[in-house]
């Protein structure tokens, strides 16, 4: 019984944090590669296929949302994202990414800016965003 319940724990944890990677409906496509998905967080790739501008919004460093994203979907800890956009920023070769403080921010700003990539914990029916698969 006891393995039986850390097992259902395991589960429910998991499922707890997972994140969605979201997008602004205009953006064409339903999922990305893991390279493409650190790239364009990491300010690296800043136009989709298309040629269109990436705009990205994140939550703060602290945030839990944010450290999940970063381990399950990009497979990096927060602060090595962290330290890429420092390099960029500080180098002159790129902004730093558009910080919100909540995730109900985070789908306002990606559904009404173009081009715009974040993250929620979990995407509702309602919300007018897009979810992207990470591969």
């Amino acid at each position: 019984m006891r393995l039986y319940g850390w097992f259902l724990l395991m589960i429910f944890s998991l499922h707890a944090v997972a994140v969605d990677v979201v997008v602004n409906r205009g953006v064409p496509g339903t999922s990305l590669a893991q390279a493409s998905a650190r790239a364009l967080f990491g300010m690296r790739l800043t136009k989709w296929p298309d040629g269109r501008p990436v705009q990205i919004f994140v939550l703060p460093d602290g945030h839990p949302v944010h450290a999940a994203m970063c381990k399950e979907q990009l497979n990096i800890y927060p602060y090595q994202l962290r330290q890429a956009w420092d390099r960029l920023v500080y180098s002159g070769l790129a902004q730093a990414p558009i910080e919100v403080s909540t995730e109900e921010e985070m789908i306002s700003r990606v559904a009404t800016t173009p081009g715009a990539l974040g993250y929620v914990r979990k995407v509702k029916p309602n919300d007018p965003v897009k979810v992207f698969y990470v591969e």
